[in-house]
């Protein structure tokens, strides 16, 4: 009887990031993608992690990683599971070039990266793996074909039917048919980030002639574009826009740099010497022939975009002869910081152009109809629809439903869970870990407990009460000492600092003639008086830090 397969999915299914499945036969793994989910509202954190407990755990028996496409919801969590496991990891050379880059950055040994072009086989571990193109919004994405003893598993990634691609690269569903044919699809893994979307997705070439009616119109004004540093097509546009325009181009921030000098290096992005101009060119170039692409269009605190709103940025000064383009839709959970990006770009002076008003953005992931002809060209025995949050698992499990697939072919999962593949189907077995892995830019792990302070802090101020106790006359050594910041008003700060200690006095005082000496429970004590006290006179619970000094 051929052996089972089992599939692990770390993250990825029930929120869009930290994407990371494993491929597992007899023992040896092969791991797809390692992403890491953005840290929205969590102060502190610099990236949102799979638990990788259950990789370490078989740390000797992962036989590589292949990584679809260079998005950092499928390549940063790389740099942290690499400080602690070595391994092959399987990618087209773009994304190679972005792993590397990553891993550099961050100090850690860079494994062997193994170069995958379009309709590459190669045998990884236990798996026979066919690597196929697809269209996405970033240079050389490809789906995966993974031959295994339970037959052929697809993995989609991230995908689009864009029938024009600025690169003309589109996706391969003439080769999926032929697979579906002979030997047949035994199960697809497959985006679902817009299956609640109906329709299809408007092709990417369909951006170039907006962007380049947005610089016929914004003649006599610099144009700065936020975009992803890793939309090398788009950058095309943009560029050829500039070209068509008369205007040199200056891209802006450390990835950007990084990621147009990596396509232009690998025959990706096609710009000349004599449009590109660096950062310190600046000064000598005209604005109303000038255009600057740039990181920062989610509103991230310490991009390009961010610097210039806050009139901080090194080398630009926002002013009322700019137009700013946001060349993207805000991604679900930024749509707060890209509004106060906006204000703060408009308070500046500058004119703006967004995606509600004009067609400067297209989506890299197809919507219902693509994804029906993705069904349709495959024909899965079995399915299981990932990559999205619950929602966007739930609407693709119902498309695949209504296409006519049996209930009982279609099994929905989320983050931990782990599927048996064998010949009697798909079945659920004992869940792994779900949790949510917080670090800091030291990589560092960043406890609930600890993000909950910061947001205390941040959104309620804190109280310190300071108490010292004469243990040997069971009563305050001095009058306890209290301070306050972000809480109340700084003008009323000293009536208040005086009424909490009032009120800490009277709830100790008689404890301690009862010969209560516990630090701990007189802290508990201290603390528990004064949120009661400021939360009956202000409604507020600012963040709490009782001290006590027992002599």
């Amino acid at each position: 009887m051929p052996a089972p397969v089992h599939l692990t999915f770390l993250g990825g299914l029930g929120e869009i990031g930290r994407n990371c499945a494993a491929l597992e036969v007899e023992g040896r793994v092969v791991l797809l993608d390692c992403g890491q989910l953005f840290p929205d509202d969590r102060p502190g954190v610099d990236a949102v992690l799979p638990d990788f407990t259950w990789l370490r755990q078989r740390a000797d028996r992962i036989e590589g990683c292949v990584v679809t496409h260079a998005h950092e919801d499928h390549i940063g969590g790389l740099p942290y599971l690499l400080r602690e496991l070595s391994f092959p990891i399987y990618g087209a050379p773009f994304t190679l070039g972005m792993i590397r880059g990553k891993l550099q950055s961050a100090g850690v040994a860079v494994p062997d990266l193994v170069p995958l072009e379009d309709h590459d086989r190669r045998t990884i571990g236990p798996f026979d793996c066919e690597f196929l193109p697809v269209t996405h919004s970033t240079p050389s994405g490809l789906m995966t074909v993974f031959g295994t003893p339970q037959g052929l598993i697809l993995h989609s990634s991230d995908f689009k039917l864009d029938p024009t691609p600025v690169d003309g690269r589109v996706t391969d569903l003439a080769r999926l048919e032929k697979l579906s044919a002979d030997p047949g699809i035994r199960l697809l893994l497959a985006d679902s980030t817009n299956a609640d979307s109906a329709g299809s997705s408007a092709s990417e070439s369909e951006i170039g002639p907006v962007l380049q009616q947005i610089f016929e119109e914004h003649a006599g004004r610099r144009i700065v574009i936020g975009a992803f540093s890793s939309h090398v097509h788009r950058i095309q546009q943009i560029a050829d826009a500039a070209v068509a325009t008369d205007r040199r181009v200056v891209v802006l921030g450390p990835s950007m740099v990084r990621n147009v000098g990596l396509a232009r290096q690998l025959g990706l992005l096609r710009i000349s010497d004599d449009v590109l101009a660096s950062e310190g060119e600046l000064d000598g170039l005209d604005p109303a022939r000038t255009c600057v692409v740039c990181t920062g269009s989610q509103g991230e605190p310490r991009a390009a975009l961010a610097l210039m709103a806050r009139g901080r940025h090194r080398s630009i000064t926002i002013g009322d002869r700019d137009t700013v383009v946001f060349s993207s839709h805000p991604i679900p959970g930024n749509e707060a910081a890209v509004s106060r990006l906006h204000n703060d770009l408009s308070r500046q002076g500058a004119r703006l152009v967004h995606s509600g008003q004009l067609g400067v953005h297209t989506t890299g992931h197809g919507k219902a109809d693509e994804l029906l002809a993705l069904h349709a060209a495959t024909d899965p025995e079995l399915f299981i629809p990932v990559h999205g949050e619950y929602a966007h698992l739930a609407a693709h499990h119902q498309l695949a439903l209504e296409r006519g697939m049996a209930p009982d072919r279609v099994l929905r999962c989320t983050d931990g869970d782990r599927v048996r593949l064998d010949s009697d189907g798909l079945r659920h077995q004992k869940r792994v870990s779900d949790e949510y892995v917080m670090v800091d830019t030291a990589g560092a792990p960043v406890s609930e407990r600890l993000v909950e302070e910061r947001r205390a802090l941040a959104e309620e101020g804190f109280v310190v009460v300071r108490v010292v106790v004469d243990g040997k006359r069971g009563r305050l050594a001095e009058q306890p000492f209290v301070e306050t910041r972000g809480w109340i008003e700084p003008d009323e700060r000293e009536d208040w600092c005086v009424t909490v200690a009032d009120e800490v006095v009277r709830v100790l005082a008689p404890v301690l003639v009862d010969g209560e000496r516990g630090v701990r429970e007189l802290a508990r004590l201290v603390r528990r008086a004064t949120g009661r006290l400021v939360n009956a006179r202000t409604g507020r619970r600012p963040a709490l830090v009782p001290v006590v000094e027992v002599r």
